[in-house]
């Protein structure tokens, strides 16, 4: 988001000009001038209303984790930044550059589930199941304003700190549609909750919220475990107080990360790049040149695990300079007792099913 209030100014014709058109397409839709695709397998769909940091990649890996003990599902992404075009299936040995750092991910996490990109979900849920006919469910990463297809659960999240009522269009904000588009949402998942949450400010969230009667809310937050080691996942270490880490983030937000580190005492370094950032070689020489004159012991580099996924382009060379780089694990929980009461709706949306 754009910083400089008077730049911002300028921005805000731009932006309502994109809200125009965004408007635009949504109506077309609300009054069937355009018909979207139903398709006959439960289809759940993961997105926001803004330009990104929600966390739609731990939601979406935490459906995943809840459903594929029991049915076959699959994950349909855009595959964000990729080089490559139309649709493809992510094997074990793609590339970022072809498949995208999320599905990507999602491929080498899970290995045991297909993973799809497309830039048109219609067509790319028609490509699966022609390819994978025993697909059971498919889960849309990103959809919310793909409105070709309706899907059979609509997820929005939002995020606490910054909640979609409080933003407006791009580029004079984040928001890629009106804030009202809310209402297409079946449930809302407000996401990176402080732990701290009490009734009180969740109950004035809600109140500016308005979510419909037919809506269903939930609270999650994150939880962080033992960093590994980028190419030895059974290499584990401890963030200690006062130890030296440098933090290599390409997110959209990293301030929910960076307070979680920060409350653990460590001395903590940070570079930050824009969401989805493709490193360069300069910058990786960089990193190594920061890195080396952090002084203390125990120093590492610490990064998440969707920007592993582009630091791996250079593997060589972090092994070659035995740069310490560990992958933050991280995995969605709710608060208030509200995990089993999400995973049942999940569970109730896929048991009354109807075709």
């Amino acid at each position: 988001m754009v910083r400089n209030w008077v730049l911002k100014i300028l921005l805000l014709p731009v932006a309502l000009i994109y809200g125009f058109f965004a408007e635009l397409y949504s109506k077309l839709y609300d009054l069937k001038f355009l018909m979207p695709i139903k398709f006959t397998l439960p289809v759940i769909s993961i997105g926001n209303l803004s330009v990104g940091g929600t966390g739609k990649t731990p939601h979406t890996e935490y459906l995943i984790n809840l459903l594929k003990p029991f049915i076959r599902i699959s994950v349909l992404s855009r595959g964000y930044k990729r080089t490559s075009k139309g649709f493809q299936e992510v094997l074990p040995d793609s590339d970022v550059k072809n498949a995208g750092d999320e599905p990507l991910l999602f491929r080498k996490k899970y290995p045991d589930i297909k993973v799809f990109v497309a830039e048109s979900r219609v067509e790319g849920i028609s490509q699966m199941l022609m390819k994978s006919p025993d697909i059971q469910t498919v889960l849309l990463d990103d959809a919310f304003q793909h409105r070709e297809i309706d899907p059979g659960l609509s997820i929005l999240l939002t995020e606490y700190d910054y909640p979609f009522f409080d933003d407006f269009f791009l580029p004079f904000g984040r928001l890629r549609e009106w804030r009202s588009a809310y209402k297409r949402a079946d449930t809302i998942i407000v996401t990176k909750c402080p732990l701290d949450l009490d009734e009180e400010k969740k109950n004035e969230f809600l109140l500016r919220l308005s979510p419909l009667k037919s809506q269903k809310v939930f609270f999650s937050f994150y939880q962080y475990f033992q960093p590994y080691f980028m190419y030895d996942i059974y290499k584990r270490t401890e963030i200690k107080k006062d130890q030296p880490i440098l933090l290599i983030s390409a997110l959209a937000s990293a301030s929910y990360l960076i307070s979680y580190l920060q409350k653990t005492g460590c001395d903590l370094h940070s570079m930050e790049f824009n969401d989805h950032h493709e490193f360069s070689f300069d910058e990786i020489e960089n990193l190594k040149r920061v890195f080396s004159e952090l002084k203390g012991e125990n120093k590492i580099i610490l990064t998440t695990e969707k920007d592993a996924m582009r630091l791996n382009d250079y593997r060589n060379y972090i092994l070659t300079n035995n740069l310490p780089v560990f992958v933050l694990p991280v995995s969605v929980n709710f608060l208030f007792d509200q995990k089993r009461q999400f995973d049942n709706y999940i569970k109730d949306f896929l048991l009354q099913f109807k075709s």
